[in-house]
C-alpha cells in the first residue's frame, strides 16, 4: 500500500487548509492511504541543544511518521508572505536528520488573497528542496480565493479546484512508485 503524509501549516482545526487536507483525503484512490499529521502543535522549539538530551517523543513520533510515508503533500497558509512559524519550527527538526531525502513530496498553498499563497509556497519549495526533497513543478499549486472553494464541511465546490487537487495526488503517486489512477 502506498502512504501519502498530508501536513497543514496551519493550527487552527477550521482553517482552509487543514479542511482542505482532510478533503484531499477522500480524493486518495483506491490503494493509496492518506495519513494526516497532527503533531506540529506539540513539536518544542527548535533547539539543536536538545537533540539527544531531553524527552524529545514528539519530534520522534515526526520523524518516524515522515520516514514510513511513501510521499508527503504540504497544505500551508500564507502569514506575512511568509510560511506560518510552527511548519518552519518543524522543518527545523528534520533539516540534517534526512527524512526528506529524495522523497516524493507536494507543496500546496491556500488562501483567500488573488495570489493563493504564492510567497509561501515558494518559500516551502525552496526549503525542502534544500533538504532533498523531490518535488516536480507538476506538484506545486498555489490556490486563490480558498473561501470560495471549500465549504464549512470541508466539501470542495469548484471543479478546477479538484482537478488540480487530483492532478497534485496523481503527480505524487506516479514519481513514488509508478502508479496511476
Amino acid at each position: 500500500m502506498k502512504t501519502i503524509l498530508a501536513i497543514s501549516g496551519s493550527l487552527r482545526s477550521q482553517s482552509s487548509n487543514t479542511r482542505l487536507v482532510q478533503a484531499i483525503v477522500g480524493l486518495a484512490p483506491p490503494g493509496i492511504t492518506i495519513e494526516i499529521y497532527n503533531g506540529i502543535a506539540r513539536l518544542p522549539h527548535f533547539n539543536p541543544e536538545l537533540e539527544g538530551a531531553g524527552d524529545l517523543v514528539a519530534v520522534e513520533g515526526w520523524r518516524t511518521q515522515l520516514q514510513a510515508a511513501d510521499g508527503v503533500l504540504f497544505c500551508t497558509p500564507e502569514y506575512a508572505h511568509g510560511v506560518p512559524g510552527t511548519l518552519k519550527n518543524a522543518l527545523d527538526w528534520i533539516v540534517s536528520s534526512g527524512e526528506f531525502m529524495n522523497k516524493p513530496t507536494a507543496v500546496i498553498s491556500a488562501s483567500p488573497s488573488p495570489d493563493g499563497g504564492e510567497k509561501a509556497n515558494a518559500s516551502l519549495v525552496q526549503t525542502l528542496r534544500v533538504m532533498m526533497a523531490d518535488i516536480q513543478e507538476e506538484s506545486i499549486l498555489c490556490i486563490s480565493a480558498i473561501s470560495a472553494k471549500i465549504n464549512a464541511e470541508g466539501e470542495i465546490t469548484d471543479t478546477s479546484t479538484e482537478i488540480a487537487l487530483r492532478s497534485i495526488l496523481q503527480g505524487l503517486i506516479s514519481k513514488g512508485n509508478g502508479l496511476a489512477y
